[in-house]
């Protein structure tokens, strides 16, 4: 999962989210750029992207080192079912599967001052699922994660179309983008800015997720005690 020091609550909520509704053990891994730094896994120079994730989502499957299915998100997202349900979807024979989003931009102002950008194929990396044994996926190393432009990342110029799968909308519902459903998506993602900054409180499914942040800082009193 992203992770970005100005968004932890966040990634908090975003996994416990995940966490309460698995019916399997999921490993959730924060992709902290300062320790993937040290690793010497990213050696990008430091840019002016809007998260610290921008580009290290893209080591995702070398950092699951596993012919199975690994699984990025953002980490301003809410997870409302069985993330495991992904497992019923994906073909083997695809590279890699996202919700192939098609819009403009509603707010050119998202989170926290951020400036918003409109580039092909956007958001479509806000949500990946990796096939570790695809020959294309083994070949997203850190030295191409580290060395080829944003735009070459983020458009998949690494794949042929072919090798990209569509998933539902619904698994990265681009919250203030589309008009709300009836229910509540798989995957919700605050994309302008969520309930953690004062100034964006007034969204859809905004009291979902302060519900889960509320479960979320009592299961860490709980622990506490």
């Amino acid at each position: 999962m992203g992770y970005d020091t100005r968004e932890d609550i966040a990634w908090q909520v975003a996994r416990h989210s995940i966490q309460r509704h698995t019916s399997a053990d999921v490993e959730i891994y924060p992709l902290k750029q300062a320790e993937l730094r040290e690793l010497g896994l990213y050696t990008r120079p430091k840019d002016k992207a809007t998260t610290e994730f921008s580009i290290t989502r893209f080591l995702t499957p070398y950092l699951a080192a596993y012919d199975g299915w690994s699984l990025f998100i953002d980490c301003d997202f809410l997870i409302t079912r069985d993330i495991t349900e992904l497992l019923d979807i994906v073909d083997d024979s695809k590279a890699l599967y996202c919700v192939q989003h098609d819009y403009t931009p509603a707010n050119m102002i998202k989170m926290d001052g951020q400036q918003q950008t409109t580039y092909p194929r956007k958001n479509w990396s806000s949500c990946m699922a990796f096939n570790g044994a695809h020959p294309k996926i083994k070949a997203l190393t850190p030295e191409v994660v580290n060395s080829e432009s944003p735009a070459y990342l983020h458009r998949f110029s690494f794949l042929d179309d072919a090798d990209i799968g569509e998933l539902d909308l619904e698994w990265n519902f681009l919250e203030g983008e589309y008009k709300k459903p009836d229910q509540i998506p798989m995957c919700v993602h605050y994309t302008n800015g969520g309930p953690w900054f004062e100034e964006w409180q007034d969204v859809d499914f905004g009291d979902e997720w302060r519900a889960e942040r509320d479960m979320y800082m009592a299961s860490v009193a709980k622990a506490a005690e």
